[in-house]
């Protein structure tokens, strides 16, 4: 695959798939993670003299035109950071457009509207593909949080464009999840947490042919604890998932790989913070309900973290919004960045939860792409990605 740095830009209409799917609150941007981790591209590229139109997607239109999902509030936050000024287009396609892309200078930077305001993005249109690529003499992919999806901008309108490579983002992403899936220095540490066992299934069954240790935290480690008999109180579990996490368990075993469970919780009567919290062992009494897994697990599994040479993290322990709920996964953050292992951390709510820590400048890598870097660990083939190797 083909990277940014390999190509020469200069003068060249260089149309950049980035992901600005940020999250906003009455217009603000209340976390613009995913635009700085796209600045080295862009400033490779203004460095290089490219003529820069970047794209990008913002929430869920539904293919019509919304104010509230207008990419202006991006266009705004990146002059900003940028050091520049970013003019927004009134569309993605169409002549205006096209009258604005030609007019651009080497170091400029044209922002398209949201090109989920039309349905042919997500249904990889081809028509609309060409539309795109009209824009381009190089295309670049440096949305990995996108890569997953193959949709107009992310794999149709590839072939349509003479020179395609990815952004910087997208290789570091590849780098470093590839070294997850192909080449981990043992012993291999997957911390996994959140919900539900329904969305990581593929996930833990490819994890298992290549880990040493899984450890399973937050809501799911009660799937698998009612699985094995244990009582789990009024804690949520996936009742049409308990046949999936005995297999799972029997996987692990027949394997011989080790799959480490909470010893004990933090529970309550209350997920809302509003009830006493107390610590109980492996099993939790009816009434009370696990909110975070327990002091006595923050223990063992830091301890796994600390002889790991490689560690993957995807997943809050608990309910960690709630700060009586956040010590499970505040101890996973310490433990991360503690260790002198290869760490890397997938999922929105554990960059959360590492944001609010103010420690993620400490871990080997942070991916931008939660479903992405999923679908990815499961052995996947990206579409994103499988366009660029075509």
């Amino acid at each position: 695959m083909k990277t940014i740095d390999q190509l020469y830009l200069a003068n060249k209409r260089t149309f950049i798939r980035v992901d600005f799917n940020v999250p906003l609150k009455d217009g603000v941007i209340t976390d613009a993670t995913r635009i700085t981790a796209a600045l080295p591209t862009l400033k490779l590229a203004r460095d290089r003299k490219a003529r820069i139109v970047l794209a990008s997607h913002l929430g869920r239109p539904k293919g019509k035109a919304k104010a509230e999902f207008s990419l202006a509030p991006v266009a705004k936050k990146l002059s900003e950071i940028f050091g520049q000024a970013v003019t927004l287009a009134p569309d993605c396609v169409g002549d205006e457009v096209e009258r604005q892309v030609a007019a651009l200078q080497p170091g400029q930077v044209l922002l398209l509207e949201n090109l989920r305001f039309h349905a042919e993005e997500e249904a990889n249109d081809e028509a609309f593909s060409k539309a795109l690529a009209r824009l381009a003499d190089v295309y670049i992919n440096d949305a990995f949080g996108t890569a997953h999806r193959a949709h107009a901008s992310t794999a149709g309108m590839v072939p349509f464009v003479k020179e395609c490579a990815a952004g910087l983002l997208m290789q570091r992403e590849c780098e470093y999840l590839g070294k997850i899936v192909r080449s981990p220095q043992p012993p291999l540490v997957a911390i996994l947490g959140g919900a539900k066992v329904s969305d990581k299934v593929a996930v833990i069954d490819n994890l298992l042919s290549i880990v040493d240790t899984l450890l399973i935290g937050g809501a799911m480690a009660y799937t698998f604890l009612k699985a094995q008999g244990v009582a789990v109180g009024n804690s949520l579990v996936e009742a049409d998932r308990l046949d999936i996490a005995k297999q799972l368990l029997d996987q692990a075993k027949k394997s011989g790989k080790r799959l480490l469970l909470p010893v004990d919780h933090r529970v309550s009567s209350s997920p809302k913070g509003d009830a006493a919290v107390e610590v109980v062992g492996q099993s939790i009494p009816d009434g009370l309900l696990g909110v975070d897994i327990g002091p006595q697990t923050e223990t063992l599994f830091a301890a796994e973290v600390a002889q790991a040479r490689t560690v993957f993290w995807n997943g809050p322990m608990g309910i960690f919004e709630i700060a009586a709920f956040s010590h499970g996964t505040m101890a996973m953050v310490d433990a991360l960045v503690q260790s002198s292992a290869l760490t890397v951390v997938g999922g929105g709510d554990s960059v959360a939860a590492l944001t609010q820590s103010g420690k993620a400048g400490k871990i080997s890598h942070i991916s931008t792409g939660g479903g992405a870097s999923l679908e990815f660990l499961e052995g996947r083939k990206l579409p994103g990605i499988a366009a660029l190797e075509a």
